[in-house]
């Protein structure tokens, strides 16, 4: 029987993208595949994406390792293909074909229908296709079936974070049972088997039975890594200025209890009150929406002003910080903004996030709840320019009226670039923010 490689190659991800970080591999070299087995898990522009084989075959070789930033194009795997059928064309080679080569003979028309054993040999596989997220994986199977290896990988769903801390654990993820959306292993999983493993019960956990929740040694890899790099790129490139303010949320808070009241299957957090306050302050101050985009030459600079207000929610998954987006904020009311803040926010902490909402934010909120402090120094998203920090919420003694009174109060720490934002404009900003969470009523205008 003739047998031919096929190279799987990294395919393009997405306009612009030129290359992606090698997250981990779902194969060894030795393992069957098939047209739906997943290959490997990369990362580009923080959303992590698997790649699917395009051919049926055995896994020959692994290109890479993960950590290794690849270029659209560049080989991943090769494939060995059974069969007498040539190998499907590979788009990226213009190799003509070996005369010495005999031409391969025509198929005959209309044959029967094969056997079982008939069927692989002469199956045409699917063209190749390109990435997919993570969310539209082929359907997994119940998460306590253990198959073949190959089989095995494809059907077991969990982020690459728990992929990796399982792998520095030794624990195979086709022997644990995922609670997560359609059946995803998550951190919880792994942490109640390490906990079987040492005889305790479920719930029962202390300090020494989960000593692998410590941070790893090791360079960064994935999410972390373009954190860091996104990071100090915004620093050391964007001159920061920082402008804290504070915020008497007493009538808004009234309001929410009142709306949560009467609404309690769509409780509303303090979140789509400042997303809401934010996109009628950007679309009465426009040049807060804005990126500001270095050429090839480092005092050619571009401001591109928006008129659409794509909304970044920073967000907290257990890969990192992501910024999911919530696209066309300004179309949307408060209940609109509450329901695309909490949907995009759970696919970025699930893991399941396209790309699409990933990228393309104008401005950011950022807030880490009631552990927000008192002030921050938020960096700024590049290419924006604007960015808001909401700190904790808690009651403080404000003057009022010839007497103290207890209030409501959380402060804003919004960082703006400071080569296009002036601190006037910056100070107006936040105030156009500031006055329409206190009066709730303007939220509406």
């Amino acid at each position: 029987m003739r047998m031919s490689a096929y190279p799987v190659r990294l395919p393009d991800v997405g306009e612009g993208v030129a290359e992606a970080e090698l997250i981990s591999w779902l194969v060894n070299v030795g393992d069957e595949v098939t047209t739906d087995t997943l290959l490997a898990e990369v990362m580009t522009d923080k959303a992590t994406v698997e790649v699917v084989s395009p051919v049926r075959g055995v896994v020959l070789e692994l290109r890479g390792s993960p950590g290794d930033v690849l270029s659209v194009g560049s080989e991943l795997v090769l494939v060995e293909i059974a069969g007498d059928a040539p190998a499907p064309p590979d788009p990226t080679r213009s190799e003509p074909p070996d005369p010495t080569d005999p031409p391969e003979p025509p198929e005959p028309p209309d044959p029967p229908d094969p056997t079982p054993s008939d069927a692989a040999p002469s199956e045409q596989p699917e063209p190749p296709e390109a990435l997919e997220p993570l969310d539209a994986a082929s359907a997994p199977a119940p998460p306590d079936v253990v198959a073949g290896p190959a089989t095995e990988r494809r059907r077991v769903l969990a982020a690459p974070a728990v992929r990796s801390r399982a792998d520095r654990l030794g624990i195979d993820l086709a022997a644990v049972r995922g609670s997560g959306p359609e059946g995803r292993v998550v951190h919880d999983d792994l942490d109640r088997l390490l906990l079987e493993r040492a005889g305790r019960p479920g719930g029962a956990t202390d300090a020494a039975a989960t000593p692998a929740l410590a941070p790893s040694s090791g360079p960064l890899r994935g999410v972390r890594r373009r954190i860091a790099q996104r990071t100090t790129a915004s620093w050391t490139e964007i001159p920061h200025i920082t402008y804290v303010d504070a915020v008497d949320a007493t009538e808004l808070e009234v309001l929410r209890a009142e709306l949560n009241v009467r609404t309690p299957d769509a409780r509303l957090t303090m979140l789509p009150f400042i997303a809401r306050a934010v996109v009628l302050a950007c679309l009465e101050q426009p040049g807060l929406n804005a990126h500001l985009v270095a050429g090839t030459d480092d005092d050619a600079l571009t401001l591109t002003v928006h008129d659409a207000v794509h909304l970044g929610i920073a967000t907290q998954t257990d890969d990192g910080l992501k910024v999911p987006v919530v696209r066309h904020a300004e179309r949307l009311d408060l209940a609109g903004l509450a329901r695309e803040i909490a949907r995009v926010s759970e696919a970025a902490r699930q893991g399941t996030a396209t790309r699409d909402e990933l990228t393309g934010s104008t401005i950011t909120i950022t807030s880490l709840g009631a552990l927000g402090g008192l002030v921050t120094t938020p960096i700024i998203n590049r290419p924006e320019v604007s960015i808001v920090g909401v700190n904790r919420l808690e009651t403080r003694p404000v003057w009022r009226d010839g007497s103290f009174q207890p209030r409501q109060v959380f402060n804003l720490s919004s960082s703006f670039d400071h080569r296009v934002v002036d601190g006037w404009d910056a100070a107006t900003f936040v105030q156009r923010i500031r006055r329409r969470l206190e009066i709730p009523a303007l939220l509406h205008h």
